[in-house]
């Protein structure tokens, strides 16, 4: 009997294909073919493709092609095959069943596969104009905001961040911003570049397009091409394809947001901040996540008290001489807001009263993270 579909692929470089699949595939799903990749047959290479209909990727990889086919499979299932198979090459071969055969050295798994014309089409999205960004800057503007996006189901308009641009000076600039209504986190970028796209207004990227384009963007140091149009954002790389299907809806205007009147602001070391709220943090709980700052002559007291667990203080050395001032935050807002910076040095601004905070980074004007106060 002779095979439909057949190549050899090295093992590190299948098994990094499927990987990228794993996040996209749908877990649980009424249409079982939404739970399975892509496998297809080039002239010197297979392509991989995904799709839970928001989200897709196609992704080429080399490979010695003996016969041309395709077909679809489990992609967990085929991960786990691909992962405990131990060797250099596997052999793939598709029969008339629609069963794949993979054999390594003395390993042989059989697994079945779905036709691949059942399978929702992927398109590759060669007629978008696409603008080249590097791949490292945009994952670390992801990193400085995504925290702050909201999980309410309820506010599918906050499910995602917000990508914009600005011409200033002559070049584009890209802002991402994030907030869930209780904190808002801003993180912008020159593209270097005078003829950047433009994006009119804003587009919202959902979560999990947000942590596609993350992990993709991990294993990619140097450019990568971006393209967004009608409801579209693709990232593309020399090798994959991924496109992501954005929220439709209007993102609240976060400008309202940003404080107007200058609070009190404090410059203190990042590690010894992040290590006194982590301290205040083992005292809260689901209920209570509070910790009350007070702001005194050359010092920030720290203090947490939870009926439920215990009580915590803690206090930092700082320049400040002026009146004393105490405001409650979300321990976890404040962690989170500061943990993504890079600099040795943060400012804290505190506001006066239910005025909102801000953690920046100090000497960087590109990132900022609004929290709001808690009621005392």
């Amino acid at each position: 009997m002779g095979a439909e579909m057949e190549f050899n692929v090295k093992r590190d470089v299948f098994l990094e294909a499927i990987q990228k699949t794993l996040g996209i595939v749908e877990k649980k799903t009424t249409m079982p073919i939404l739970s399975n990749l892509l496998v297809r047959t080039l002239s010197n290479r297979i392509r991989i493709m995904a799709t839970d209909r928001e989200i897709g990727l196609v992704a080429d990889y080399e490979a010695e092609i003996i016969r041309e086919g395709d077909i679809t499979l489990s992609a967990r299932k085929l991960h786990e095959m691909v992962r405990e198979i131990q060797g250099d090459t596997i052999h793939v071969a598709k029969n008339e069943r629609d069963v794949v055969v993979l054999t390594c050295n003395k390993a042989v798994y059989r697994i079945p596969g779905i036709p691949a014309d059942e399978y929702p089409a992927v398109t590759d999205g060669d007629d978008l104009p696409m603008s080249k960004i590097k791949g490292n800057l945009l994952r670390e503007m992801i990193r400085k905001t995504a925290f702050a996006m909201s999980t309410d189901e309820m506010r599918k308009n906050l499910n995602g961040v917000l990508l914009e641009t600005e011409k200033i000076d002559e070049n584009v600039w890209l802002r991402m911003v994030a907030t869930d209504g209780h904190r808002l986190a801003m993180s912008k970028m020159d593209t270097g570049d005078q003829d950047f796209m433009v994006l009119e207004k804003g587009v919202i990227i959902p979560r999990k397009g947000l942590v596609e384009i993350r992990r993709l963007l991990e294993d990619e140091p140097g450019e990568v091409m971006l393209g967004v149009r009608k409801g579209t954002c693709v990232i593309k790389t020399d090798h994959i394809l991924l496109k992501v299907s954005l929220i439709e809806g209007e993102y609240p205007d976060y400008r309202r947001v940003i404080p107007s009147e200058k609070g009190v602001v404090v410059g203190l070391e990042k590690d010894k901040l992040i290590h006194a709220l982590r301290r205040m943090s083992v005292i809260s709980s689901d209920r209570y996540n509070g910790v009350i700052i007070t702001l005194s002559n050359n010092g920030i007291q720290l203090n947490s008290t939870n009926p439920d667990v215990g009580e915590a203080k803690d206090e930092i050395d700082v320049d400040y001489h002026g009146e004393e001032r105490s405001v409650g935050y979300n321990v976890t807002y404040l962690a989170d807001a500061i943990e993504v910076v890079d600099e040795e040095r943060v400012e804290f601004e505190i506001g006066a009263g239910m005025k909102p905070g801000v953690i920046r980074a100090a000497e960087n004007a590109n990132y900022f993270c609004i929290v709001m106060p808690l009621k005392l």
